[in-house]
């Protein structure tokens, strides 16, 4: 009894008045010092920048990597530097090149024009902080975490006044709303991690993120899904972290707002594709050329280049009592290599294409130049794409503009933005599986003139919407209140 009454006599009110004035004499000095700190730094900020202009810096590690991510990098800041003549930009980047060689090639491989003396390279040094190939085990957590070592560099490195992820890095937003104390941005191309994948693992489906191991163990699924599930909320949390958020198309946009949780917040805005020009393309494919079916994608693991091997494979199998129509089809692989792991998966692609025997009906072209692509749209009959759950998919749009029927899989953006594959308003085919690419592909070998011609056009006036033109105006819309002084 004695003990209890002194603990509520005594020791309590020691304790409460001990908190007390730590919070007066510790916690409150100390939150005023980081107002004023804060306060302070957004003023010399503005001030700077209502006299020199907007400091806009654009997080993109590989912006010389040549693929659907870095067009959108590129149409945006063409698109900031002409609305925003005074606006300075600055890009994170780990790319080595000279910055003649990386806007020469933007402009070959993209046909976008922009100013040397307009960019300026703020050049990062951690690259194995986002490499994937650094972490064998819990690669999705390791590479976010990664990517907040890098996006700290960058912040040292240099303060902008408004901060655009166009890469997909979210974990790199608090370090610029907090430390930078500056608006951020983002374009999120596909969410890092979403409720299909997750789906996948409970499951037990084996895929490149879901390894046979695990996939066949019930303990080991557990652990993933709990993983996944972790890092899920971590996600959303950086992810409000955002002022700004635009996404890429329907599909990523559900997803988006499912994860962060911010529709307000939260524009589609769909990515800048090169159908202007390619509408005026016209086929010169003859009837004694080949059959070329036309992949275009980056050379990475989500892209499933094996599943187009497999229905090459499948194709033959079906064309086995004509050889003659088998030996004139050739299926054309290209995309760009960013590193030397892209080299090596092109190689076992290579090796693949071997071992089903189909070797002589695939071609590779690596890193091709934005002519040969030309070259390329115009001498194919059709198109593939075989990712699934693709985000929106670039290389759909422009292969239809191009006037190639294009088979895309039958998830993600293809099937929520692009393809409609009704028969009365026909755009391109659907599939999802290896037998039912190659039976698409005699499908539309064997379609009548006639409906081949509706299904072209029909896809061609359906790719407006997805302009570089629409895409700069919208981008610009969405964009304003980063850029408007406060």
């Amino acid at each position: 009894m004695f003990w209890e009454i002194f603990t509520l006599v005594i020791v309590l009110p020691v304790l409460f008045l001990g908190v007390l004035l730590f919070g007066v004499f510790v916690i409150v000095p100390c939150a005023f010092i980081f107002a004023s700190w804060y306060m302070k730094i957004k003023e010399r900020k503005l001030q700077r920048r209502q006299r020199d202009g907007a400091n806009v810096a654009f997080f993109h590690p590989y912006c010389n990597a040549g693929g659907g991510g870095e067009r959108v990098l590129w149409v945006a800041i063409k698109a900031i530097l002409t609305r925003y003549p005074d606006t300075h930009i600055y890009i994170y980047t780990l790319e080595t090149a000279e910055p003649k060689t990386i806007l020469d090639k933007v402009q070959n491989q993209f046909n976008v024009k922009v100013d040397l003396n307009s960019i300026n390279f703020i050049r990062l040094t951690l690259r194995k902080a986002i490499e994937a190939k650094s972490y064998p085990y819990f690669t999705l957590l390791m590479q976010s975490l990664g990517s907040m070592v890098l996006g700290m560099e960058a912040f040292l490195k240099f303060n902008p006044d408004i901060y655009i992820d166009t890469t997909g890095f979210a974990f790199s937003y608090p370090i610029f709303r907090y430390l930078a104390q500056c608006p951020v941005g983002c374009y999120t191309h596909y969410p890092s991690i979403t409720s299909a994948m997750m789906r996948r693992v409970k499951h037990r489906i084996t895929s490149y993120n879901n390894s046979s191991v695990i996939a066949r163990n019930p303990i080991l699924t557990w652990c993933k899904l709990m993983y996944y599930r972790i890092f899920g909320w971590l996600y959303s949390v950086v992810g409000r972290c955002a002022d700004i958020v635009m996404v890429n198309g329907t599909w990523t946009e559900e997803h988006i707002n499912e994860l962060w949780g911010i529709p307000l917040s939260t524009h589609r805005v769909y990515p800048p594709c090169e159908v202007a020009e390619l509408k005026k393309l016209r086929s010169l494919v003859k009837d004694s050329d080949p059959l070329r079916i036309l992949s275009v994608a980056q050379f990475r693991p989500e892209k499933d280049h094996p599943l187009m091997l497999q229905a090459m494979y499948e194709l033959r199998n079906l064309l086995v009592n004509n050889e003659m129509l088998w030996n004139k089809i050739k299926l054309v692989l290209v995309g760009s290599c960013r590193n030397d792991e892209d080299k090596e998966r092109v190689q076992n692609l290579r090796d693949l294409a071997k071992h089903l025997s189909i070797e002589d009906n695939v071609q590779f072209v690596v890193n091709a130049s934005y002519a040969q692509l030309l070259q390329l749209y115009q001498t194919s009959s059709m198109a593939i794409h075989a990712m699934w759950n693709e985000h929106f998919g670039i290389s759909v749009v422009e292969c239809m503009a191009a006037g190639l029927i294009t088979v895309a899989h039958r998830s993600g953006g293809p099937l929520a933005d692009i393809i409609e594959p009704s028969h009365s308003s026909q755009t391109g085919f659907l599939a999802a599986e290896p037998d039912e690419y190659a039976r698409a592909i005699l499908e539309i070998i064997a379609l009548p003139t006639h409906e081949r011609s509706n299904i072209i056009e029909a896809a061609r006036a359906s790719v407006d919407r997805f302009s570089e033109m629409e895409f700069e105006k919208t981008f610009l819309r969405v964009t304003e209140p980063l850029m408007r002084l406060d």
